[in-house]
Parts: structure tokens; C-alpha cells; sequence
């Protein structure tokens, strides 16, 4: 579930003039040779703000299980909101270490039915959640509708929950993924001027995603995207029944409302929303 919230910080510095003093020149002297310039002394990066690093107990999954798949769709522009979003620096898929470890767990079960995870976002910083907010401001930049509201207004996305905070995502616990089918189809990149298909539509007719059947697209917003619709049938419903499976076998539970969207149930930061950066640089632990 996508969420807002704004943070605001302000600060003032001042200063004061030197006092000046006269002072006399003293008497000329020989001039000596110009003195050898130093050579340049070694710069040292600033060190981060304090809101760029993550808490020791985040990782990157990679590190953890990397046959996990990334498609990480908020550093690109194929998105409901149709350009990187911000604080999304790489595409990188960074957790609280128990959930990578979690999803490790099922990532060996999904292997053992012919399946990879595929993982289209994990933590979300609170300056994207605020992006989405300044998104939601102005009505007119509905590029992306075609894709991922076709059925909706706008300011419907909000007014039905579908963009509410706070996220979860942003206490680095929540997921949002897929399964793939082993060995996983090469995936066309998006292309930022092609048309767009609705994410409703039959699944030869959306974006060639390598992801199985789900019933729609990735971040569909519509009641088609909840997890037990009952017009989602055949393999489609299968698949969510099997992914609903694994996660909870590794202690993840669903949002009902977007098959995708799991969280894990003894998350260990339950009260707490991040705003680092989407980069491994955040890993650098002080």
C-alpha cells in the first residue's frame, strides 16, 4: 500500500563581522624565491547525513539470495506515475535482514515448484512516499492512467485507499514480488513512448512482464488485483493461491488488496518509517 506523509526541517545560521586595525608596513627586504606549492592535500568525502544510512539490521537481498529476481519499477519510468521516483538511487532491492533471510526460505520453496521470486519493490523511502503526495497534487499527470488505473479517476487512488499511508514499505519489512517460471524469459525493457496496455486486460495483451499469470499486471489498481477476486480463475488464481502459500510458510502475510504485497508478521522495526536512499552506499553501517 502506498502512503504519504511530508517531513519539514528548517534551520538559520548568523554570523558577525571581524573588528579591523590599522597596522605599518615594515621595512623592504630582499625578496625571496617563491616558496614551492604545497601539493593538493587528499579531499575526504563529507560523511552522510544521518537520514542516508540505514540501521545496521538492513541488507540488500542480493547479498542474501541472489537467484532472487529484481525488477525494481520505481527507479525506472514504467511506474503509475511514469519516472523515477524519488529516492529510488539504484535498482536495488534492500530489507531488514530478517526479512531477506525469510525470503530466502522462500525462494528455496518456489525453486522446489518450478519457480523463481521475482521482487518489483522491497523498502521504500519516506521522500518517494512524499513524491507520490506532490504526484497526487496535480491532476492533470495522468500519463500512466491507460496503464495501471484505467477503470479509475485519479484522485479516486486516494480517496479508495489505493495510495494511503503510512506504508508499511518504508519499515523495511514489506514486499511486493511475483513468482517467475524457472529458468526465467528474458524481459524486454519498457520503452518510455510505447503504448500503453491496460493492466486488466487478457495477459498476451499487457507488457510482456516474464512474471506468471496473476490476473493483472503489477501496482493494477483495481478490485481485479485483490488477492481472493472471485472473477480471477484458472491459473491465474492458482498462482496467487501457491504464492499466498509460500510467503505465509516463511511467516509473510498478504494485503488482501494486492496480491503482490506481503509483510512479515514479527517485522522487527513495527513502529518505525525510514527515509534512507534506495542505494547500497545506505549500507554503510558507522
Amino acid at each position: 500500500m502506498l502512503a504519504l506523509a511530508v517531513i519539514v526541517a528548517t534551520a538559520a545560521v548568523s554570523g558577525c563581522a571581524a573588528p579591523t586595525t590599522t597596522w605599518s608596513a615594515p621595512a623592504a627586504r630582499p625578496s625571496a624565491p617563491p616558496a614551492a606549492p604545497d601539493p593538493t592535500p587528499a579531499t575526504t568525502p563529507a560523511p552522510p547525513e544521518p537520514d542516508e544510512i540505514a540501521p545496521a539490521g538492513f541488507v540488500a537481498l542480493s547479498d542474501v539470495d541472489p537467484t532472487i529476481v529484481q525488477d525494481i519499477r520505481y527507479q525506472t519510468d514504467h511506474n503509475f506515475v511514469g519516472r523515477p521516483i524519488a529516492g529510488y538511487r539504484e535498482p536495488l532491492c534492500l530489507l531488514t535482514r530478517a526479512a531477506a533471510e525469510r525470503l530466502h526460505r522462500v525462494q528455496l520453496a518456489a525453486r522446489s515448484h518450478g519457480y523463481t521470486l521475482k521482487v518489483y519493490d522491497c523498502y521504500r523511502p519516506q521522500r518517494a512516499v512524499d513524491d507520490f503526495v506532490r504526484w497526487g497534487q496535480r491532476p492533470d499527470d495522468q500519463r500512466m492512467k491507460a496503464e495501471f488505473y484505467p477503470n479509475l479517476d485519479k484522485p479516486a487512488l486516494f480517496a479508495q485507499g489505493f495510495i494511503a499511508g503510512p506504508t508499511a514499505h518504508s519499515r523495511g519489512s514489506t514486499v511486493d514480488l511475483t513468482l517467475v517460471a524457472t529458468p526465467p524469459r528474458v524481459q524486454r525493457p519498457y520503452a518510455p513512448d510505447e503504448a500503453l496496455a491496460s493492466c486488466v486486460a487478457p495477459g498476451p495483451e499487457r507488457f510482456p512482464d516474464n512474471t506468471v499469470e496473476m490476473g493483472t499486471g503489477f501496482d493494477c489498481f483495481d478490485p481485479l488485483a485483490h488477492t481472493m477476486n472471485p472473477r480471477v480463475t484458472g491459473a491465474a488464481r492458482q498462482h496467487r493461491l501457491l504464492l499466498t502459500q509460500l510467503m505465509a510458510g516463511a511467516g509473510f502475510r498478504n494485503y488482501a488488496e494486492e496480491w503482490w504485497h506481503y509483510s512479515l508478521m514479527t517485522e522487527p522495526y513495527p513502529d518505525t518509517y525510514f527515509d534512507f536512499p534506495v542505494a547500497r552506499a545506505a549500507l554503510a553501517h558507522p
